[in-house]
């Protein structure tokens, strides 16, 4: 704990939605919702006009729908949250060497370590103009808290939202957390706090005077002991300049359960290659290949190969899944699959291809029997694929027959962007029967007119996000 509030977290407020908000001026004050848009999706992020509906991050998206069936809903473009949170953190990094990212529009910050604030009041004024830069920079806002322990300024950070600063003076923790659920705590979930309840302990307060060792009894050692020192307000974690990953891994959910045992090794396949194109971009490897498989009943199946050493070799990782595979029964149907890499390290063993192909020839030869027998089973994982890279660009893609045909139409995702040869930059409002809607608007202008399109119209194209800001925008936008 330390004596001056020089702890520093940051939040930025309804991130992807208000990332859409400031990309659409449409949409500017209006219920806007972010997640996957299929029977099975859920909310990512509700701005705050949606969340007065009652809509609220990880809802299923159904439910949202029926709580506000007027709001926009919209696929995520994560690269282009990702640009704007590389934007932020950079901003970070100038107040100090210690940064410690949680997520794409969450940090703290150790003020103390950059030298800027060593009391209250020039703690204030770091975060007051933070937030400023923050605005000036990306359009947007953020929540700043500012305490003597993490765990403080992040409860502050919550409470000054949105788009405000609260300062929590170091030595009325105890005053502040009292009277407060027992789940403002770090790593009190539902069902901690229901066991909680059922002691009789519903406030912090009250975990304080129950004492270290009824916690402990309730909750187990460590458990119990960290939950004591929280609720008299002590935490001593320090900011964490590089978290170390332990595992890399991508999933998806399917609209429909899988049946068809071809199609759930290509989307197997699919997904080693993403998880293997993350891996390398944080610079890692690893020998321990998951496959995660979800059933039609919910229930959920896990399988780990250790190889001899690391690896980021696509085919060793797509060749060890298929392996898992096999050992999964997929009757009755797949909901979601799942494929991750973990013992992660900065390094390759360059042997491990010849290894895998030795241990895998003979699953090889019979698979591929199989795969010949029913076809390649080509068609489909072909459309998967290509749906999820133009997705992940924004972009429209093929929509290949059953069989494996010519390309019919095109579908545009609602939300990403587009540009038509005539009209400009806009974004697609929704596609279907044919046609596609596109608003034609751009971050720094009014709200712009609506015009429908055929969906293979030759003048309109995918095309890349516009900066928030006009000052950054780059040469021929």
């Amino acid at each position: 704990m330390r004596a001056a509030p020089t702890i520093l977290h940051l939040d930025m407020d309804a991130f992807f939605a208000a990332a859409e908000q400031a990309a659409k001026p449409s949409l500017r004050g209006k219920p806007v919702v972010v997640g996957g848009l299929g029977p099975r999706g859920v909310v990512a992020t509700a701005s705050y006009e949606a969340r007065r509906f009652g809509v609220h991050s990880a809802m299923p998206m159904g439910q949202a729908r029926r709580l506000a069936p007027n709001a926009a809903y919209l696929v995520p473009r994560f690269a282009f949250y990702r640009s704007i949170s590389e934007q932020v953190m950079e901003l970070l990094g100038r107040l100090s060497p210690l940064v410690e990212p949680l997520s794409l529009d969450e940090a703290f910050v150790d003020l103390e370590a950059g030298g800027l604030a060593d009391d209250g009041a020039s703690a204030r004024a770091v975060g007051e103009l933070l937030r400023a830069d923050i605005l000036a920079t990306t359009g947007l806002t953020g929540s700043v808290g500012l305490a003597g322990s993490k765990m403080i300024a992040k409860i502050a950070s919550e409470e000054a939202k949105p788009d405000g600063l609260v300062l929590i003076e170091p030595g009325t923790e105890r005053e502040l957390l009292g009277p407060r659920s027992v789940r403002i705590l770090p790593g009190v979930g539902p069902a901690t706090g229901e066991h909680l309840r059922r002691a009789g302990m519903t406030t912090v307060s009250d975990l304080a005077e129950a004492g270290e060792d009824e916690l402990v009894r309730l909750l187990g050692r460590a458990h119990g002991a960290s939950l004591h020192r929280m609720a008299q307000g002590y935490d001593d974690r320090p900011v964490v300049a590089e978290r170390d990953a332990k595992s890399v891994s991508v999933e998806d959910t399917f609209d429909v359960d899988l049946h068809d045992r071809v199609r759930i090794r290509t989307e197997v396949e699919r997904l080693a290659e993403r998880c293997v194109a993350r891996l390398r971009a944080s610079g890692h490897s690893g020998r321990t290949i998951v496959l995660k498989v979800r059933r039609y009943d919910f229930s959920t199946l896990t399988r780990s190969e250790t190889l001899r050493g690391p690896t980021d070799d696509p085919v060793v990782v797509r060749e060890a899944a298929g392996r898992l595979l096999e050992a999964v029964d997929t009757t009755g149907g797949v909901r979601l699959l799942g494929v991750g890499v973990s013992g992660l390290a900065d390094y390759t063993q360059e042997d491990l291809f010849a290894q895998a192909e030795t241990e895998a020839e003979g699953e090889r030869e019979r698979v591929g029997a199989s795969a010949a027998a029913s076809g390649g089973g080509g068609g489909a994982g072909a459309v998967g694929s290509a749906s999820a890279s133009a997705a992940s660009a924004g972009g429209a893609v093929p929509e290949e027959s059953a069989s494996g045909g010519a390309a019919v139409e095109r579908r545009w995702a609602p939300g990403h962007d587009v540009r038509h040869a005539v009209h400009g930059a806009g974004w697609v409002q929704g596609s279907g029967v044919g046609r596609v809607t596109v608003r034609f608007e751009e971050p720094w202008s009014a709200p712009g007119r609506v015009r429908t399109f055929s969906v293979d119209d030759p003048e309109l194209e995918p095309s890349e996000p516009l900066p928030l800001v006009r000052g950054e925008c780059r040469a021929g936008a």
